[in-house]
């Protein structure tokens, strides 16, 4: 957006959201009312969905354009949220969803008349050369429910006779619980020295866990696009992935897609990967043919200025 001549300020909100503490709370109002009247804000929807009792009242002197990247209600442990999603994206000025499908989603669940769609844009990035073309394995993503990996570890578990290591790459922070199980369920199968967890990685460590990954593995219970997903095709990584919300359209007719949450289903594919060179080889093939149809974020960029044109004088 600054390239394209626009005067862009970031204000960073830091908490635990969508449920923030009460200073957390505090800090988002004090950002919002510092802000002069009539200003469009892009607000992020984890921050902006969960607070209605603080994004409404601003509303009415802001021009407030939520980017919701998945509806709240879809999120694992979260379904209580729903209503306050719904009352914040009622008072917005405008709705920005990252794929077709939870545009879709949104409009249905909360009686939306209109919303946006602006889908993720992807750095280029080199052709990864891989470890052997089969055996390393990377999953990219926060580890929570949502995302899945007590699935994946399953699912390996099933497979634990084939030649393969995973790393679980992504923040540690957001569920404990959930990952203080899944670490239960490496260990519980024996897969220690097969299984990592670094946590979250990035710049140089997160392009080096790309470049050697043979197949990027997304076994999520729900996803709005996947942008993990266009990040490894843009590196040529096939991807195996959970059909589930956007992840399909991110796809763009490649990889293998299986059902969601069915971990027989997840294990017979990765089997099917380790076991057939000729798939390994049609899906490598499709994964660099649709690293050429990705698009950068300066598309991303202009179809959000479009959208913040239509509210007002952006901040």
């Amino acid at each position: 957006m600054r390239a394209a001549g626009w005067t862009v300020r970031q204000v960073p909100v830091a908490g635990r959201w969508p449920r923030p503490s009460v200073p957390d709370r505090g800090a988002l109002q004090r950002a919002l009312a510092g802000l002069p009247a009539g200003s469009t804000v892009l607000v992020d929807g984890l921050v902006a969905c969960g607070v209605p009792d603080v994004l409404v009242p601003q509303s009415r002197r802001l021009e407030v354009v939520v980017l919701v990247h998945l509806p709240l209600g879809d999120e694992v442990g979260a379904a209580d949220l729903a209503h306050r999603e719904r009352e914040v994206l009622h008072a917005a000025a405008a709705v920005v969803a990252t794929s077709p499908w939870t545009a879709q989603r949104l409009r249905t669940q909360h009686d939306l008349p209109h919303v946006e769609v602006v889908t993720p844009g992807v750095d280029p990035a080199p052709l990864a050369p891989g470890t052997d073309g089969a055996s390393r394995l990377l999953c990219v993503g926060s580890v929570t429910q949502t995302k899945g990996q007590d699935l994946l570890v399953d699912a390996l578990a099933d497979v634990a006779d084939r030649h393969w290591t995973c790393d679980l790459v992504g923040p540690l922070g957001r569920a404990p619980v959930h990952v203080a199980d899944v670490q239960a369920l490496i260990t519980a199968h024996g897969l220690d020295s097969r299984i990592r967890m670094p946590g979250a990685l990035v710049g140089a460590p997160l392009a080096a866990a790309f470049a050697a990954a043979d197949l990027l593995v997304l076994p999520s219970r729900a996803e709005a696009y996947g942008m993990v997903v266009t990040e490894a095709l843009a590196r040529g990584i096939p991807v195996l992935a959970a059909d589930v919300g956007g992840v399909r359209s991110a796809l763009g007719g490649t990889g293998l897609l299986v059902p969601p949450a069915e971990v027989p289903a997840l294990a017979m594919a990765l089997a099917r990967w380790f076991d057939l060179p000729d798939l390994r080889a049609e899906l490598r093939a499709g994964a660099r043919a649709r690293r050429g149809e990705l698009t950068g974020w300066e598309v991303t960029s202009r179809c959000l200025i479009s959208v913040l044109e239509k509210a007002g004088t952006p901040v």
